[in-house]
């Protein structure tokens, strides 16, 4: 799941800008944290396997987030997206999509709060 932000700033001030696109990197990375903390939490437990391959970054340059402004929660287990769905044979377990709308309306307080 990637989550890319984008601000735009009225003020033509340089100094202005650069504390903004600070504040919302900071800000990004709180929400993507977080998300991924409660996918790892969430994640069901057989074995474990699927909730030690969660992983997140934030951008850019990353393999996943690779734009500036954006973040990622993924799972490397190769399965994670089928216990997310479910499967002809399986019922969907869901971790990331409540994940997601647990902390994704957190995003513009944390952003606020780094602009502080």
């Amino acid at each position: 799941m990637k989550i890319t932000t984008d601000w735009l700033v009225n003020i033509k001030s340089k100094e202005v800008e650069d504390k903004v696109k600070k504040a919302t990197q900071q800000g990004l990375k709180d929400s993507v944290t977080d998300i991924a903390n409660d996918a790892i939490k969430g994640s069901p437990w057989l074995f474990g396997n699927n909730a030690r391959s969660i992983k997140y970054e934030i951008g850019p340059n990353k393999p996943v987030a690779e734009k500036e402004l954006e973040g990622a929660v993924y799972s490397t287990s190769g399965y994670g997206g089928i216990l997310e769905t479910g499967s002809v044979k399986m019922n969907p377990r869901p971790y990331f999509k409540p994940a997601l709308d647990k902390n994704i309306k957190n995003l513009p307080q944390n952003i606020k709060a780094h602009l502080a």
